[in-house]
């Protein structure tokens, strides 16, 4: 999914791991000597198959989610996508013997980002999956930087508008309307289930919001912490989830093992992927994987689950994605103005 990881996090730590210069230079702590034995080929085809691997797991999540809610209630789906996402981060915890965060403050800004990036969001997806196809899930979700780039305008006064973002701006919400048709009157849409998505997807970025202002700069680890965060969404989900569903009759295999996949690959493995592309090639490179995702949904929903695709999702979505893109970008002349590392 679309920056389930804590972005703004990962940018202001990672420092800890590596650092770019303007140049493209890359310098990392003594704590970990380059491997200068190993070819500079191997590694770049070495990060971007984990590129690639990411791009397919996230993609695939929506086709996860629409399997799982055939068998289980949305929020029973969410909650065991938490508990298997949770076991992977814990096996790397204990594996590279870390501990989690301490300290009350952190524990209760986590407890909040738990909610708005993981308990919230991958609820809303579950129901809206319910009424919507995948694909369609799939390019909500890409809407996410769109929201990102508008909400940090006025929480974030760092943030300066440009030219090119705002028209970034204005591209992906066109976008978003030729998904839907809206020239049609959102005919044959279902509302609901659509409303769900894209809060879902606004979710995120007021999450990532939350996350940059309270706990930018901690002294923890970005594994130590998102374990945490794993670890309190599905504790709010373990109390939720028996208020207000009841145990299925008969467990299906098939969407059990499509829950499985979803928590142990697109949460757990995904998050530790990421963290280890945003080491390696840095958060912008790793971001991109945000682009690909709907592009991998459409075509899986299209193929396995045989969803009807109309000529205005992709070309929506395409339109989306440049949007998105344009909110993400920097001008020449801003990146210029930057203080240089020392060569």
């Amino acid at each position: 999914m679309c920056y389930e990881i804590p972005k703004a996090i990962v940018v202001d730590m990672s420092a800890a791991t590596s650092s770019r210069t303007d140049t493209g230079t890359r310098t990392r702590t003594p704590a970990s000597p380059p491997d200068i034995t190993a070819p500079t080929t191997r590694r770049a085809l070495d990060w971007r198959l984990r590129f690639a691997f990411l791009s397919l797991i996230w993609g695939f999540s929506f086709l996860l989610i629409k399997v799982g809610t055939e068998g289980y209630a949305p929020f029973q789906v969410t909650l065991g996508r938490l508990v298997f996402g949770t076991l992977v981060l814990a096996t790397a915890l204990a594996w590279k013997r870390e501990r989690l965060p301490r300290g009350t403050r952190t524990w209760g800004h986590l407890t909040v980002t738990a909610f708005f990036l993981n308990a919230l969001p991958f609820s809303l997806f579950a129901y809206a999956e319910l009424t919507i196809p995948s694909t369609l899930a799939g390019i909500c979700n890409a809407t996410s930087p769109l929201w990102g780039m508008a909400l940090s305008l006025v929480a974030l006064s760092e943030d300066r508008p440009t030219r090119r973002r705002v028209a970034g701006l204005g591209i992906g919400f066109l976008g978003v309307l030729t998904v839907l048709g809206a020239w049609q009157g959102f005919q044959g849409l279902d509302a609901t289930g659509t409303a769900m998505a894209l809060l879902a997807s606004v979710s995120y970025p007021i999450g990532w919001i939350y996350l940059r202002r309270t706990l930018a700069g901690s002294s923890h680890s970005n594994l130590s912490l998102a374990g945490a965060q794993l670890l309190l969404a599905t504790t709010q989900l373990a109390v939720v989830t028996p208020l207000v569903t009841t145990l299925p009759n008969r467990f299906t295999v098939l969407p059990l093992l499509a829950i499985v996949a979803l928590g142990a690959l697109g949460t757990g493995v995904a998050m530790l992927v990421q963290y280890g592309l945003v080491a390696e090639v840095g958060p912008t490179t790793a971001q991109m994987v945000t682009y690909f995702i709907p592009v991998i949904a459409t075509a899986a929903g299209v193929a396995i689950l045989g969803e009807s695709l109309t000529w205005s999702t992709p070309v929506g979505a395409a339109i989306v994605l440049a949007g998105a893109a344009l909110t993400q970008s920097r001008t020449k002349s801003r990146m210029q103005s930057r203080p240089k590392s020392p060569s």
